[in-house]
Formats: structure tokens, sequence, C-alpha cells
């Protein structure tokens, strides 16, 4: 039940030196409002002396500051989801813990939620303090979310500064290293306002970035994963009864005109081999199979679909009347 104005999600791992000045800075901006706030963090089982600094940030503002820890390292994605399922706010903000973000941004983006009605809104660092390694990767793998997503207005879906109504992060299940399809994932749960806003970006003050180029091989595998599960998710036998059946009715018609050409030269006195010497053929039958293995998965794929709990799971935005 949301019981406050503002919650700020920030989850983090190894930001010793960067907590007790980021939470000065929020505290700074925050105080200059009349929001009624909370601060989520959520270490994501740190190794450096993290956890102590925020239970001295809790002891000296204990209105303000909420966290969680986790006993080991399990990334970015679980972090949020925990940190979604404390949050008590309005309006959820998500940002790092490495004051790359800058808290300035965070009253406007709320008023974007709160008075311009976005569901969502994703900030946009369009001046990046980051290597070229770094930022060419990222607009690939923006162009290809973009495509992908359809959501055509976002230049940055992994960017960690975002905005949300409350209703949309209780509503949307954060997993694995989903994290950076957030508005993607938003969408499909049927949050169809999404916008973004270019945010200032800074220079990395501690310590050294958590994550490596591996980063961008995972984002297109999950991308493929979601835009898979998002699309045949509820009824796979479209995809892999339509995809096994072409192949198996592909491969009958090669064969089959194999064949019709062996009886064709043997009517006509021409030289002819047999069937089983051609390669065509057995390429036709391997295509057969593979179409009849796809059409089988897609059966399989229908049972598991059948008997999983959420099948009939869908998002309703509201009702009008009563049962009784």
């Amino acid at each position: 039940m949301a019981d406050k104005d503002l919650s700020i999600v920030i989850p983090l791992f190894n930001e010793a030196e960067s907590l007790p000045e980021l939470h000065a800075w929020i505290t700074r901006v925050l105080t200059q409002s009349a929001l009624q706030y909370e601060i989520l963090f959520v270490d994501d089982g740190s190794d450096d002396s993290s956890w102590n600094v925020i239970e001295s940030l809790a002891a000296a503002d204990p209105d303000h500051v909420r966290a969680a820890s986790f006993r080991r390292n399990y990334g970015k994605s679980p972090a949020l989801y925990t940190g979604f399922s404390m949050a008590r706010g309005k309006v959820v903000i998500t940002m790092d813990a490495d004051l790359q973000d800058s808290p300035d941004e965070i009253l406007p983006l709320y008023r974007m939620i709160t008075v311009d009605g976005y569901d969502l809104v994703s900030g946009y660092k369009q001046k990046r303090y980051d290597p070229p390694s770094k930022t060419i990767p990222t607009k690939l793998f923006n162009a290809t979310a973009r495509r992908v997503s359809g959501i055509h207005n976002l230049h940055d879906f992994n960017c960690g500064l975002k905005a949300y109504r409350g209703e949309v992060v209780k509503h949307i299940e954060v997993y694995g290293d989903m994290h950076r399809y957030i508005p993607y994932l938003a969408k499909l749960a049927g949050f169809h306002k999404i916008g973004e806003k270019v945010v200032h970006h800074q220079a990395r003050k501690y310590g050294t970035t958590k994550f490596g180029l591996d980063r961008f091989v995972n984002g297109y595998l999950d991308l493929a994963t979601l835009w898979f599960t998002g699309k045949f998710g509820k009824k796979p036998m479209h995809f892999f009864g339509l995809l096994g059946s072409l192949m198996f009715l592909l491969g009958f018609l090669s064969a089959a005109a194999v064949g019709a050409l062996k009886l064709y030269h043997m009517y006509a006195g021409h030289t002819y081999t047999l069937v089983t010497d051609s390669p065509y053929f057995y390429l036709s039958l391997v295509m057969m199979i593979l179409g009849t293995q796809l059409f089988l998965a897609g059966f399989v794929g229908e049972l598991v679909a059948r008997n999983s709990a959420k099948r009939n799971d869908y998002e309703i935005r509201s009702t009008i009347g009563n049962d009784e």
C-alpha cells in the first residue's frame, strides 16, 4: 500500500565511498519539497563496508532510509526486484549508487509522472563520460532494442535513472538481467505511456564499473528471450507449429521433386541415378525430420502453457460493478 509520495530505489555493489555523498545530495534536493519520501538501498552482496555505511545512514536518518542486503551477489535485476517489492511510494525512481546519476533530476522526473501522466520515464544520457569501447556498443544495443520492442522514442534503455508510477513496478517482474529492458517489460504489461528525459551524466568519482563487455552479448540473448516470451509465451504452437509445418512441407516437396525428376529421366530414356545417390534427398529428409520435431515441440510447449499457474494471468486495468 502506497503511503509515501516517492520511493528512491538504489541497487548497489561495493559503493561504500559514494553512499554518504549520495544520501546527502538526495536529502538536500528533497528537503526543498514537501514530499514524503523514502530511500531504499539494496546491497547486492557487497564485500566492502557498504552495509556498515548504510546502517550508519539509517541510524542517522531513520525516517527516510530503509535497506536490504543480500547474502551474496545476485545482480542488478534481483536487487531492483527486491527494491520494487519494498517500495511504498506512489512514484518510484531508480538510480545507480556510483554518483553518475544526478539526484537533481529526481523532482523533474517526479513531475513527469504526476503532472504529465507518464507511466514510465527513462533517462537519456545524451552526453556520456564513457570510453568509445562502451558508447559504441551501447548505441548498437539501443538501436536493436528500439527495433525489437517497438518503443522508438527511447535512446537509452539501460539508463539506471528511471521514474515509474507505483503501479508499474508492482506489475512487472524483473529477473535475470532483464533490468536492461524494463521499458519493454512495462509495455508488455500494458503500460504504454513511456517517455524520455535527457539527464546529466557525471564521470565516475569513486571505484570502477561493475559491468564488463559480456553484458552486450547477454543483452541481445535476453532481448531475444523477451521478444519470444512476450509474443509466443501463451501460444508456443503458433511459433513452433508454423515453423515446423513449413519446414516439413518444404522438405516433402523437395523429396517429391527429386523422385519426380528420376521418374522423368526413366520414362524419357535418359540416364539417371538412384534417389538415394542425390544429396538433395537427404537434405529433404533432414528438413522433414526437423519440421516434425519442431511441430512436436509446439505440442509440448502447449502442454506446459496449459498447466502453468499463470495461464490466465492477465493485466486488468479496472472493473465496474461487483459480483454480489
